[in-house]
């Protein structure tokens, strides 16, 4: 059933944030695209998502953040549920009516074993949520299904509990202000990802050096000027010793630190360096650049990341420059909401090959297709998915997706290649 459900779905990932913008963990979803209009296509097979979990290496895939995970009452009885890890999932309780004796007992007993219990669709204290309340650790709450004074008491009526409240279906910043100012701890939806992009706008000093940075490291210049580029900003170069003292060379320890900028800049590599400048235009201060705590960055590394390992499993032929240009594509498509700038005015500024400016600018091409696939994924667009699948070359299918997901997702978190 396993392969079943992988060949036949979508993988698909909503990120929930906590109250300081970090990522705490995914609601995660198995979709079709015969799902679509389904109301509750959200879990369409519980047992199939568990078992894509397992199938995945999920635990190790996510890292510290948790999996959330919809069951219904049926599948809440199963003893396959608890195969799970306690610590790396979150059961989203999906119950229509009152729970009965039988549910209110396997609740208990699952809270017992370290299982965190989620109710969704809360509506207020009723003969539904209250016999659940004293097990539950979050609340679910979709916020679009609230007005704004509904969504004010309802959070409101848990404010004395020791519950966290999450909303759900957050599509602003200024709609997770407004939950935060509610009390919620948690926010799901993809609103970080969205910015307001004015014609214009000028870069911060720090950005417009990254720039420059960039530029040098991708042109055929000598390392002698990226070295003297880097002594003009401090922190960059405090930033890439400490990496590179960190990572070593391909792996291994260093016998010795490395002190010399341009024995740093030698080890790191130009592709490295390029890759890892590119990042940090991203980087929220707040988060200090760790791809695991800022959720932008997760999207970015994820999309080159997921491009590259696409690229490898496509028709034979020589990978690697198609693959590197991939990477840097999938970054750099998050670049205008980073810096709030229309693509085209990056594209001016920062010098990339003609597949990675055609793929950013018009989607041509196979990296401007691999690009769309991964936009349709990101927001859940299962016929989106099938239709830039089909004009792949390759035969790539819907468990190639998934696979690379949950591959990428360990080599974000440290825990693959």
């Amino acid at each position: 059933m396993t392969e079943q459900s992988l060949k036949y779905a979508f993988l698909f990932r909503q990120p929930i944030l906590d109250r300081q913008q970090a990522l705490a963990g995914y609601q995660l979803s198995l979709r079709r695209s015969s799902d679509i209009g389904d109301e509750r296509s959200d879990n369409p097979d519980a047992a199939a998502l568990c078992a894509a979990y397992s199938e995945l290496g999920m635990q190790s895939a996510l890292g510290n953040t948790r999996a959330f995970i919809g069951i219904d009452a049926d599948f809440l009885q199963q003893d396959a549920i608890t195969l799970l890890p306690p610590g790396g999932v979150a059961f989203e309780l999906i119950l229509d009516g009152v729970p009965d004796r039988v549910t209110l007992t396997r609740c208990q007993d699952l809270r017992g074993r370290g299982y965190s219990l989620v109710l969704t669709d809360y509506r207020g204290i009723d003969d539904r949520s209250r016999p659940l309340l004293p097990m539950v650790e979050v609340i679910k709450i979709d916020v679009n299904a609230a007005g704004p004074e509904q969504l004010r008491n309802l959070a409101g009526s848990l404010r004395q509990l020791p519950i966290k409240l999450l909303a759900q279906g957050v599509d602003s910043h200024e709609q997770m202000d407004h939950c935060r100012s509610l009390g919620f701890e948690l926010f799901q939806g993809r609103y970080f990802a969205q910015a307001e992009i004015v014609s214009g706008r000028r870069l911060s000093a720090p950005q417009a050096a990254l720039i420059r940075l960039v530029n040098l490291v991708g042109r055929d210049v000598d390392t002698a000027v990226i070295e003297d580029a880097f002594k003009h900003e401090p922190a960059l170069t405090l930033n890439l010793l400490r990496v590179v003292n960190s990572i070593g060379c391909r792996g291994s320890r260093l016998a010795q630190p490395v002190t010399s900028l341009r024995h740093a800049i030698t080890l790191f590599g130009r592709r490295q360096l390029q890759r890892w400048l590119s990042l940090l235009l991203l980087a929220p201060g707040r988060n200090g650049g760790d791809p695991a705590r800022s959720p932008l960055l997760q999207v970015a590394a994820l999309r080159g990341r997921m491009m590259e390992l696409l690229i490898e499993r496509g028709p034979p032929g020589d990978h690697r420059k198609l693959a590197d240009l991939a990477f840097i594509t999938g970054i750099l498509s998050m670049m205008p909401v980073a810096l709030g700038l229309p693509i085209a005015e990056i594209l001016e500024q920062i010098a990339v090959e003609r597949d990675v400016r055609l793929a950013l600018s018009e989607h041509r091409g196979v990296l401007g297709t691999l690009l769309a696939l991964l936009e349709c994924f990101d927001n859940d667009d299962a016929p989106g998915c099938d239709r830039l699948l089909s004009a792949l070359p390759g035969g790539f299918d819907r468990h190639t997706l998934n696979t690379c997901l949950s591959v990428a997702l360990r080599w974000l978190n440290g825990n693959g290649e």
